[in-house]
């Protein structure tokens, strides 16, 4: 049974950090690339960062390049996002994901369809 569990989220003031967390497992973690994605109130789900298998290629969404950091650890089946400089925008849902994205795509396009999710975790940022 395949499974991604979030953990992190929390109530947090502007200016600050968390580190979410997501542990997969029931499938080949080391073969997926990873994504993470946000849900405002009101707004559709974004994608905002995904790494590839290896760790060697990373994306983020113009809104949180230089805030936001995704890393993986393979041996653990599990991929981090440290958020800081938080802001009352970073506010949502955020959930993770898996999918298979051959090298010659990139990531938003390969992360447009994942083929796991998670079941997410709130993060509120307060003003």
């Amino acid at each position: 049974q395949v499974q991604l569990v979030e953990s992190g989220g929390g109530l947090v003031q502007a200016g600050g950090s968390l580190r979410l967390s997501c542990e997969a497992s029931g499938f080949v973690f080391r073969s997926y690339t990873m994504g993470w994605f946000r849900q405002a109130p009101g707004k559709e789900r974004e994608f905002i960062s995904a790494i590839r298998m290896n760790g060697g290629s990373t994306y983020y969404t113009d809104s949180v390049k230089g805030r936001f950091t995704i890393s993986r650890d393979n041996a653990k089946n599990t991929v981090f996002l440290q958020m800081n400089s938080l802001k009352p925008e970073d506010t949502g849902v955020y959930y993770c994901a898996a999918a298979r994205v051959p090298a010659p795509m990139t990531l938003a396009q390969g992360m447009s369809a994942p083929t796991y999710w998670g079941q997410g975790t709130q993060v509120t940022v307060s003003s």
